[in-house]
């Protein structure tokens, strides 16, 4: 027990929520129940009666069993040694936990996140030195974490002070004191390389920045055509089988984020256990060291206790936002917020409290709202710019975009990846639906794509966007009265959406050449569709028959080049480019020569 911890009894148990008599009990605190310790939180307070909800399950718990309120709210370890690291959603690490109580996890089991007897190598901030003054975000000095991430050493946030004495270079376990801080009342604090952090309390910036620049991510659909910031918030819906996990696995493997932590909640077992064990074999494509030295996994399975995944989220976003005060760029991936919400369902009706929409909780679309509120790109009080970018999944029953979690996100975030049922079961992956997704950052991102790439890439993805649009009115028509019905004009209209669906949209995640493709290679087959189409469009006004358009090798070429060239190939895709316009050339002149449409 700590000095400020109280004792309590349990009265009442119902399922994850147990009603105690704690004196003294806070709102939020952290509480352990009955003999075997259990975790919890208090939710609610009436007098000395406090009710906690718990991160475990309760089963064989009585009565008249003590509850301890310990002082301090559910808080995370924030220092050297999360990178790599695979956590529960109450941050207690996995690897640790099963050499203590094997496959399963055992109740009541404590193990601190952060390893207490490993040294780390501390470099000081040279521009410190005894007599400056100091404050909640500035670095005392650095760790290299992995030989990816180099971790620095934060003062934490709410101190304030004289510096009084900075540890110099040598090694040191987390615990031992790097410096000592004399605040404005005279007091001395020994500051440590790591702190705790309440979960439900953002952590402080110095002011909030718009975001400058795209997530790239590797895949064509989302860069392309529905493009996320750095810092920006985005959700992937979509119903069972759609690909929504592979599309979050995918960004959390490609993306060009400094920090990757993806976050389990809810999700079945199969589906993390994948993670799990493809992430660690994973090379990381911009450093080309192991993934899992900038990645951090918190797993809370479907068949956890319900209140743990609840806190999950929390976990994550606070662990992101303590590596984005360093000045990196974190992306957060949460597969899914559909899991959390109903989380808050069960705690809800497990309260009596009045149901809404579909039995959730009223405060579901606060709730949402203030967990996507702490992604941002922000001015960090001494690290420069940092950034969280969070990218929820949803899962609607029946695929219902209508339902409350849906519709709930789709109100509060920036960018819309919309899955599409139909898509999928026509193979179609990522079935990410053109017609009903959408980016709120597409000129944001144009300056950047402008600069880096070529100036006249959203000139051409408008008129993909255009063209894939002009394709599902046509499509409307074939399915009333046939091809037959349609000009020689519109015909190729379906043929040049096809090709930006094949060539471009459609990306296999298990190709090892198609499983990411840079930005300069998106353009190039963006580029090289388009041009298809245009060429093709003006040879038909000139009277060249659809049909020997559509007979041309370059059309299957182009639908395989995606998979035939790396990014780092763009020689070839070039070249391909100048095969498209000598064959569109070829077929111009011998139509000029002819004086007549050139027949199959």
């Amino acid at each position: 027990m700590t000095e400020t911890s109280r004792t309590g009894a349990i009265r009442d148990i119902n399922g994850p929520i147990v009603t105690v008599d704690l004196p003294g009990a806070r709102s939020g605190e952290q509480v352990k129940i009955g003999e075997l310790g259990l975790f919890g939180e208090v939710i609610s307070l009436a007098g000395t009666t406090a009710v906690v909800q718990t991160y475990e399950s309760t089963d064989g718990v009585r009565p008249g069993e003590i509850a301890v309120g310990l002082g301090f709210p559910l808080s995370v370890e924030l220092g050297p040694g999360l990178m790599g690291g695979i956590f529960d959603g109450v941050q207690r690490p996995l690897e640790k936990i099963a050499l203590q109580s094997g496959d399963y996890i055992r109740r009541g089991i404590s193990v601190p996140a952060l390893d207490r007897a490993k040294q780390w190598e501390f470099t000081p901030n040279e521009a410190l030195e005894p007599g400056a003054t100091v404050s909640g975000g500035l670095v005392l000095g650095t760790v290299q974490e992995t030989l990816t991430v180099k971790h620095r050493i934060l003062v934490p946030p709410g101190v304030a002070g004289e510096l009084e004495e900075l540890a110099p270079a040598g090694d040191y376990d987390i615990e031992a004191s790097i410096a000592r801080v004399r605040t404005a009342k005279g007091h001395i604090l020994k500051l440590s390389m790591y702190h705790r952090w309440p979960v439900r309390r953002p952590r402080p910036y110095l002011r909030r920045d718009d975001g400058i620049s795209p997530l790239i991510t590797g895949q064509r659909v989302i860069d392309t055509f529905f493009p996320q910031l750095k810092g920006g918030k985005g959700a992937v819906p979509g119903p069972f089988g759609a690909g929504k996990t592979v599309v979050q696995q995918q960004i959390a493997r490609w993306s060009n984020a400094d920090i990757v932590i993806y976050v389990g909640c809810g999700e079945r077992g199969n589906e993390l256990v994948d993670v799990l064990e493809s992430f660690p074999q994973l090379d990381d494509p911009y450093s080309g060291r192991k993934l899992m030295e900038r990645t951090l996994l918190v797993a809370n399975t479907s068949n956890m206790p319900v209140v743990a995944r609840e806190a999950s989220i929390y976990v994550g976003v606070t662990m992101a936002e303590y590596y984005r005060d360093m000045g990196y760029d974190v992306v957060m991936l949460a597969d899914s917020t559909s899991r959390w919400a109903e989380a808050l369902r069960e705690v809800s009706g497990r309260l009596g409290q009045m149901p809404v929409e579909e039995g959730y909780p009223a405060y579901l679309a606060s709730r949402l709202a203030a967990v996507y509120e702490r992604a941002g790109r922000v001015e960090t009080y001494g690290a420069g710019s940092g950034s969280v970018t969070l990218i929820g999944a949803v899962s609607p029953p029946g695929g219902d975009f209508s339902e409350p979690v849906t519709s709930h996100t789709k109100d509060i975030i920036e960018t819309f990846w919309a899955l599409s049922k139909e898509l999928a079961d026509a193979r179609h992956y990522p079935s990410i639906d053109w017609v009903t997704s959408f980016s709120g950052h597409v000129h944001t991102a144009a300056q950047w794509w402008h600069k880096e790439v070529d100036p006249n890439w959203e000139r051409r993805r408008t008129a993909a966007l255009a063209l894939l649009a002009r394709d599902a009115e046509l499509s409307r028509i074939v399915n009333l009265v046939g091809p037959e019905a349609l000009s020689d004009a519109q015909r190729w209209e379906l043929e040049g959406a096809s090709l930006i669906k094949e060539g471009v949209l459609q990306q296999s995640a298990l190709d090892d050449v198609d499983t990411f493709c840079s930005p300069q290679k998106q353009f190039a087959l963006l580029d090289i569709a388009i041009t298809i189409y245009t060429s093709g469009a003006e040879l038909i006004a000139i009277g060249v028959p659809v049909s020997e358009l559509q007979n041309l090798p370059i059309l299957a070429k182009m639908r395989r080049i995606k998979s035939m060239y790396t990014s780092d190939q763009m020689d070839q895709i070039q070249a391909f480019r100048a095969e498209v316009n000598s064959a569109m050339e070829e077929i111009r002149i011998e139509y000029a020569k002819q004086g007549e449409p050139v027949l199959s």
